[in-house]
C-alpha cells in the first residue's frame, strides 16, 4: 500500500517477458487471463497510477464515492469467468432509467408510446405516421445514423423524442455525420424496440416481456480499486507482472520482438498486444500518423444534495434539445445517503461547454428549468477524462481499420474499446471481443 491506501504493484526483476501489454483496462486484463493460462510470462503497463482504465473513482473526506462512466455489471458476465473473485465485491442493485424529453417530462428510456407518441395528440399522431411511411418510401438509402434512425421511427419522432438530440450530446457529432457502420452495429435496439411496429404492438397487447435472468450490479461502495484489485491479485498469482506509471515513450521492433523503452528502462518481449488508443499506439511505434480518429473528452461534475430531486429514477438521460449534460446516475440509490445528502455524477461531453465551470453553469441552470434538484446542490468534485470513447464520424471505421492494419504491419497487435476503435458499451462485450481475438491465434 502507499501513504494513500492504494494498492501498487511493482515491476519485477525480470526485462524479458513473453507478452507485454499496453493498456491495464478490462481488455488488458482479460488479454493477461488468457495468455497467462497458456503459460506465457505477460507484463501490463499503464500510464495510469490505477488499474482499470478509464474506471476510475473519487472518495471525499466524507465518504462519496464518484467515479467516471458506468458502473453496473451483471452477474452472469463473461468477464467473471476470469475474475470469479470479483463477484463477491459487487453490490447486487436494482437501477432504474429515465430519461428527460424534449417536453421537460421525465418518461420512459429510450422511448415511450404515452408521452412520445400518444400525448403528440391527432395532428402529431399523423405527422409521425406520415413521416415513418416518407421515410420507408423515399428515403430508403442510408448514408449515416440519421439515416437509419429517420428510417426506422420517421424525422418527426426522431426529433420529437429527443433521439437525435441524443444522438449529437453522446457521440459529439450531429447524427448525419456520424457513422452508419456504427449505426448498423450499435444501434439496431431502434429497428428492435423504437419501430413503430414494434411500439404499437406493446401498445395494444400491454403484454410485459420477460425481465433479464441476471442481476444487476454495481462496483464496491469504496470504488474500483477494491474491485479491480481482486483481479490484480489473480493475475500476480498466476505470474503476470505490473507496471503502472510507466512512461511509456517508444516501441522498437527487434530481430527477437520488440524492445519498449519506459521512463526507467527498456524491456524486451516477443509480442506486444495494444489496448491504448490507436494514434497512442502510432506515434510509440513511430508510424505514420493517424488522422480521423477523435475521441471524446468528457467531464464528469460530482454532486450532493438534500431537498426534493424531482424524478424516482437511478439513471437519467438527457433527450431534451438543451442543456449540454448526457446522463447523471444516483449512486445513492445503491449506496446508501451520506450525512443524510443524495450524491450523484453528471456526465458532459466537452464540446459546447469545455470547462467545469460552464458544464456546472449549464447543468445547475437546466436542472431548475425543468424541476430537477430543488434544494441544496453541492459540487463535490469534478473531472476532466480525455479518450472517453471514439467518435465515430463518417470514415472513421475505415481509418481506424488502416491504423490497426498499419500497427498489425509493425507486429502491434491493436484490440479492444481503444485499441479497436470500437465502441464497447458493457464489460461483458469487451471480455467477449477479447475472448473472439484471442481464439483466433
Amino acid at each position: 500500500m502507499d501513504d494513500a491506501g492504494h494498492q501498487t504493484y511493482q515491476l519485477s526483476t525480470a526485462q524479458t517477458f513473453d507478452v507485454i501489454i499496453l493498456g491495464a483496462g478490462i481488455s488488458g486484463l482479460v488479454a493477461a487471463s488468457i495468455l497467462a493460462g497458456r503459460g506465457n510470462s505477460v507484463l501490463i503497463i499503464d500510464e495510469y497510477a490505477h488499474v482499470g482504465g478509464n474506471h476510475m473513482d473519487w472518495t471525499s473526506s466524507e465518504g462519496y464515492t464518484f467515479d467516471v462512466g458506468s458502473l453496473i455489471f451483471q452477474d452472469d458476465s463473461p468477464l467473471l469467468k476470469h475474475f470469479p473473485e470479483l463477484l463477491a465485491h459487487y453490490v447486487p442493485i436494482v437501477p432504474t432509467w429515465g430519461r428527460l424529453n424534449p417536453q421537460g417530462q421525465i418518461t420512459a428510456y429510450p422511448i415511450s408510446v404515452r408521452d412520445d407518441i400518444l400525448a403528440a395528440g391527432p395532428i402529431g399522431l399523423s405527422r409521425i405516421f406520415a413521416s415513418v411511411l416518407y421515410a420507408r418510401f423515399f428515403q430508403r438509402r442510408m448514408s449515416n445514423a440519421k439515416d437509419f434512425a429517420r428510417y426506422w421511427i420517421g424525422a418527426y419522432l426522431l426529433h420529437r423524442s429527443g433521439l437525435e438530440t441524443y444522438m449529437k450530446r453522446f457521440y459529439g457529432i450531429a447524427a448525419e455525420e456520424i457513422d452508419l457502420d456504427l449505426a448498423n452495429k450499435r444501434m439496431r435496439w431502434i429497428s428492435e424496440y423504437a419501430s413503430l411496429i414494434s411500439l404499437g404492438r406493446r401498445a395494444l397487447t400491454r403484454k410485459r416481456t420477460a425481465g433479464p435472468v441476471n442481476r444487476q450490479m454495481a462496483r464496491p461502495k469504496e470504488g474500483f480499486s477494491v474491485l479491480y484489485g481482486a483481479a490484480v491479485d489473480r493475475l500476480v498469482r498466476e505470474g503476470v507482472t505490473f507496471k503502472l506509471s510507466a512512461g511509456t515513450r517508444r516501441i522498437e521492433k527487434t530481430a527477437d520482438g520488440f524492445e519498449v523503452s519506459l521512463s526507467d528502462g527498456v524491456l524486451s518481449s516477443g509480442r506486444v498486444i495494444s489496448t491504448i488508443p490507436v494514434a497512442t499506439a502510432a506515434r510509440l511505434c513511430g508510424t505514420t500518423p493517424v488522422c480521423g480518429l477523435d475521441t471524446i473528452t468528457l467531464i464528469t461534475l460530482y454532486f450532493s444534495f438534500s431537498g426534493a430531486r424531482g424524478f424516482e429514477q437511478s439513471i437519467i438521460y438527457n433527450f431534451s434539445h438543451l442543456g449540454a449534460w448526457k446522463r447523471l446516475t444516483v449512486y445513492s440509490d445503491f449506496y446508501g445517503h451520506v450525512n443524510a445528502r443524495e450524491y450523484f455524477a453528471v456526465e458532459v461531453v466537452a464540446g459546447q461547454v469545455r470547462s467545469v465551470e460552464e458544464a456546472e453553469d449549464d447543468f445547475r441552470r437546466h436542472a431548475s428549468a425543468n424541476g430537477m434538484f430543488a434544494g441544496d446542490l453541492k459540487l463535490e468534485n469534478s473531472q476532466i477524462l480525455e479518450n472517453a470513447y471514439p467518435i465515430y464520424s463518417k470514415g472513421a471505421a475505415q481509418s481506424a481499420a488502416q491504423a490497426v492494419s498499419m500497427l498489425s504491419a509493425y507486429g502491434i497487435e491493436s484490440l479492444g474499446r481503444q485499441g479497436g476503435f470500437n465502441y464497447q458499451p458493457t464489460a461483458r462485450v469487451s471480455t467477449i471481443e477479447i475472448e473472439n481475438a484471442m481464439r483466433t491465434e
